[in-house]
């Protein structure tokens, strides 16, 4: 994530931030446990990172996807991006950390979730700054508001 370009300073994308952030310290436990050859604390960290990124793909779907994707500008990159969180939800959700196979299509999974992080960080992110007025900033937020009952971005 830059720094330079100000959208750490707007509430919605820090709570964005905030969720990529746990979810890949959800991440780094899970890999020092497949490391450790912990399969049950591997699993558990999986189990967890899935739920976190569940919330924060539903919260970043139906808020600032959906405020962008009209614009054909950013259309067609939401839409990988989307398309990034489903192929990612199918392995978590069947994802057995006891078979060998499928621990090593999980440790790829992961190396590729960072450059989807990167990609909304230091892509879509910055580029809402400019893209967005402020009936869609509100209702990204209260999109994401909806999906975190009771949080304030």
């Amino acid at each position: 994530m830059c720094w330079y370009c100000g959208c750490r300073e707007i509430p919605l994308i820090r709570a964005f931030i905030a969720e990529h952030e746990a979810v890949s310290a959800h991440a780094g436990e899970l890999l020092r446990a497949l490391d450790a050859g912990d399969v049950v604390r591997a699993q558990q960290r999986l189990e967890l990172m899935a739920a976190e990124l569940r919330s924060h793909w539903d919260g970043e779907e139906r808020g600032l996807f959906a405020v962008m994707s009209p614009d054909p500008e950013y259309r067609d990159y939401i839409a990988a991006l989307v398309a990034e969180h489903r192929e990612l939800d199918r392995l978590l959700a069947a994802a057995d950390l006891a078979d060998a196979d499928t621990r090593g299509a999980v440790r790829a999974a992961l190396a590729e979730l960072v450059l989807h992080i990167a990609k909304e960080e230091d892509g879509l992110f910055p580029a809402s700054l400019t893209a967005l007025d402020a009936d869609q900033w509100n209702a990204a937020i209260a999109a994401w508001q909806a999906v975190h009952p009771g949080a304030e971005p």
